[in-house]
């Protein structure tokens, strides 16, 4: 949309009393022209002060729309104000400066994990009303440029405390930092956006951090770390969130909710998207730093070579949000919906769904979910011992080789596995499924291959296995261990001619599982 074209839809809200003529210097009560102000556009001459003054005056007069026609217009820092609009058409780019001093330090009033990091932002605004950016042009950050640690590498957009903000329809590439960063915001849509951002460290797409109401939307994102995030890094919990229709790819994980989680998550919802080409976990949910993450669906999602299709997370990394506070208790993990899902190309580590010792994962419901992996998993990687590591950082890979080739479960209760199938593309000698310490199992309609056995239960309590299929003829169906196991019941289950169908390890009591008749000895 050009400058014309733009004026002439704010006439139609009665913003403007007459259309704009064409020239690029004209400037009326509501449209503010930054080469009006003194923009040169030519993408070698700083523009930071006419476009500032454009910005500034456009506030003054109660508010509009600051516009730029076609050009290169290079800036250091720009601070927004309340009722602006920054409208950016495809013929311009925003192009930020490679010269550190062009972006002076701003610290928020509001505290956050976050103040350990960069204290720079190529656009900025903080307890602001009434904010957008939007005209399908191109913000480019130049972000290879900035070498070093967090704060010498500035966010190309950072909004702190703000109301009502959208951003929408730009391309947003190539940031020395996180791409964009809402913290503690109100009412946040954002919807249309491209990014393109693998040039530096911490390129994450989009930090959510604290917010409420959010509404992500048909975004287009390649990053170099995690791409869509939702953060917690202050006691405010992020909330009310609704990511749809996206296609997503990162050097990291896709969809990922945590690392910092003080403030907790409530009410998250994402669907209809597609994820691609991402090194590690497809959707990642963690809390490791206190909080409470409750109340999370996920729904239609599709992945195309991810590491790890599906990632959670319950640990005690226990880091305060603010310097010196006191170290916050294990948090909570609980009531998540995951369902809808078709992965390939999976590595063969395996999808780990882990809280601690006391401290289980509650009410996992995992329906629909198909998983292609690698596989070549052998038999010792099967019985291996998994680490707690309780204070490490969260990554899928973080506890190595699973000992399943699709889900691993440990310390979790009540938990749903629904028509989840796992297959791999060579011979693997792990278990599909494995269940460590869970209490409350509610497993139906599984499908999947292995060398060994289809389902391991180890010190499982209560659980209820019915409708499951065994992958291959001659495979054992299930294998119980441990001394705690108790309550297990078998009901209509399908296994091929000569498979074995349950098997007891010495120290498992054997009355531990209940079965019927049809197709089910105990070895």
């Amino acid at each position: 949309m050009d400058r014309r074209s733009f004026s002439a839809r704010l006439l139609g809200f009665g913003s403007i009393g007459s259309a704009l003529p064409s020239s690029a210097a004209q400037t009326t009560a509501n449209s503010f022209d930054v080469q009006r102000f003194g923009a040169v556009g030519d993408g070698k001459r700083l523009d930071t002060a006419a476009i500032q003054a454009a910005i500034d005056a456009c506030a003054k007069s109660g508010g509009g729309a600051v516009c730029f026609d076609r050009g290169a217009f290079l800036t250091g820092t720009l601070r927004l104000r309340s009722r602006v609009t920054l409208h950016l058409p495809e013929s311009a780019r925003l192009i930020g400066s490679t010269n550190l001093r062009d972006y002076p330090t701003a610290i928020p009033q509001y505290r956050s994990y976050t103040d350990n990091y960069t204290e720079k932002s190529l656009l900025y605004g903080e307890d602001l009303d009434s904010i957008t950016i939007e005209g399908g042009g191109t913000i480019d950050g130049q972000g290879a440029s900035f070498q070093g640690p967090y704060k010498v590498r500035p966010y190309l957009i950072r909004f702190v405390r703000c109301r009502d903000v959208s951003v929408r329809d730009v391309t947003i590439e190539n940031s020395p930092m996180w791409v964009q960063h809402y913290l503690a915001c109100d009412g946040v849509r954002l919807t249309g956006l491209t990014v393109r951002s693998r040039v530096n460290k911490n390129n994450d797409g989009i930090d959510i951090d604290s917010c409420q109401r959010v509404r992500i939307s048909d975004c287009d994102i390649s990053s170099g770390d995690d791409a869509i995030c939702l953060k917690s890094s202050s006691a405010r919990p992020c909330r009310d969130v609704a990511i749809t229709n996206c296609i997503v790819s990162s050097a990291c994980n896709a969809i990922k909710l945590g690392t910092e989680s003080n403030g907790g998550f409530e009410n998250i919802v994402v669907s209809n998207c597609t994820v691609y080409d991402t090194r590690l976990a497809g959707i990642a949910l963690e809390a490791v730093d206190g909080g409470t993450l409750n109340g999370v669906t996920i729904s239609n999602i599709t992945m195309r070579a991810v590491a790890a299709p599906l990632f959670i997370r319950l640990g005690d990394r226990a880091r305060p949000f603010v310097e010196g506070g006191a170290r916050p208790p294990v948090g909570r993990l609980t009531n998540i919906t995951i369902q809808g899902v078709q992965a390939t190309g999976a590595a063969r580590t395996g999808c780990a769904l882990a809280g601690l010792p006391g401290h289980p994962i509650t009410g996992i419901t995992l329906r629909d979910i198909t998983i292609s992996s690698e596989g070549g998993g052998a038999a010792a990687e099967a019985d291996r011992e998994i680490p707690e590591q309780a204070d490490r950082y969260p990554e899928y890979k973080m506890f190595g080789v699973l000992p399943a080739h699709g889900l691993y479960v440990r310390h979790a209760a009540n938990l749903c596995l629904d028509n989840v199938r796992c297959t791999t593309l060579a011979a693997d000698a792990r278990p599909a499924f494995v269940c460590d310490d869970v209490e409350g199992l509610d497993m139906a309609r599984l499908a999947g291959q292995s060398q060994a056995e289809l389902l391991r239960l180890q010190d499982v309590r209560g659980a209820l296995i019915h409708a499951c299929r065994a992958g291959q003829s001659g495979g054992t169906f299930l294998r119980v261990r441990g001394a705690r196991s108790k309550d297990i019941a078998l009901a209509g289950n399908d296994m091929p001619a000569g498979a074995k169908s349950v098997v007891l390890a010495p120290e498992t009591k054997p009355g531990a599982v209940r079965f019927d008749a049809i197709n089910a000895t105990v070895r």
